[in-house]
């Protein structure tokens, strides 16, 4: 009796048997499936909120792109049809376009004038601004101003104060200055006066963007720095300005893009000139050719063009740009 007991209970028993687990109740693949089933809603309401931002995309940028480009091959003249195929002819046209080169060659002086100069002035300002106060705060708001106002408005304003008998030949002829200067009446000084018409209305946006740079600096680094012996100059060039590549990049490729595509200042305030085409760039010489030529073919591949050298030229400052973000 007492061997059967003890044979009894030497004998191991049969493990209980596990539930088994559906794919659907868990496991990495039921874990998976439930995710999917939750992001699957969400994921058709982001997209119906998205779908009318794309729409917009796609029938006022991609669409116009398109058309601008088949155009662009074309005679295309709403006035004179039907529209016919010419290959790359409005290209070849474009090579021997004086007005075209003289606009090119305007349009690059306004984009460096631009890039340099708001650039330069934005980043001063911005390390004048750079104080926790009340009155750095509201000249902050005083500064960035320009930048929400019309670019007609800013022509209008800046027209009154540049013409022959205007506020800043008036002051001039006020200290003694019998023959002052022609701002927007000589060639020669035409074009520069636009360009700083251009890069006033810019210098609000370049500072606001520094100045989030500028409050991006750990003060723990330029205390440090401080404590090491550098001066002020030395903590900019080691501390402040290798933290300010990323708003230098932004800045940068804004001024150019803006530079590239003036053409409100002009139509306001000259024209394209004084004379012929002095101050005239890409972007007024679009639309005279299309608007007053008609010549919609033609205009397209101006307009091709210069989409090329603006995509070029902003790529290429993108890159050169965040390689010095990296590098520093």
């Amino acid at each position: 009796m007492t061997e059967t007991q003890h044979g009894t209970r030497g004998e191991a028993r049969p493990a209980a048997p596990r539930p088994s687990q559906s794919p659907r109740a868990g496991g990495p693949a039921g874990a998976r499936r439930r995710s999917s089933a939750r992001i699957g809603p969400k994921l058709g309401r982001f997209s119906l909120f998205a779908l009318p931002g794309l729409l917009a995309y796609v029938v006022f940028v991609l669409i116009p792109i398109g058309m601008t480009g088949y155009y662009s091959f074309t005679n295309r003249n709403p006035f004179n049809p039907p529209t016919k195929w010419v290959g790359l002819r409005n290209y070849g046209d474009l090579l021997g376009d004086q007005e075209f080169r003289q606009a090119l060659v305007n349009t690059v002086i306004i984009t460096v004038i631009v890039a340099v100069f708001a650039n330069v002035g934005g980043l001063l300002i911005a390390m004048l601004l750079d104080r926790p106060t009340r009155l750095y705060v509201a000249l902050r708001g005083i500064f960035f101003t320009p930048v929400v106002l019309s670019a007609v408005v800013i022509s209008v304003i800046w027209q009154a104060v540049l013409t022959d008998d205007g506020l800043l030949n008036s002051l001039l002829r006020g200290v003694g200055v019998d023959d002052p200067p022609g701002w927007l009446s000589d060639p020669d000084l035409a074009l520069y006066s636009i360009a700083w018409i251009i890069t006033w209305q810019m210098l609000g946006f370049c500072v606001v963007v520094y100045l989030a740079g500028l409050q991006g600096v750990p003060r723990e680094l330029q205390e440090a720095a401080s404590i090491d012996g550098a001066g002020r100059f030395a903590r900019f060039r080691n501390v402040t300005w290798p933290m300010l590549a990323p708003a230098l990049t932004i800045n940068t490729v804004m001024l150019l893009i803006t530079g590239f595509k003036a053409y409100d200042q002009i139509q306001v305030i000259t024209n394209g000139g004084p004379g012929t085409g002095t101050t005239s760039t890409m972007a007024f010489q679009v639309v005279q050719t299309a608007f007053n030529g008609n010549h919609i073919g033609y205009s397209s591949a101006m307009a091709a063009v210069m989409l090329a050298l603006v995509a070029t030229v902003s790529v290429i400052a993108l890159r050169l740009l965040q390689r010095r973000e990296v590098t520093q």
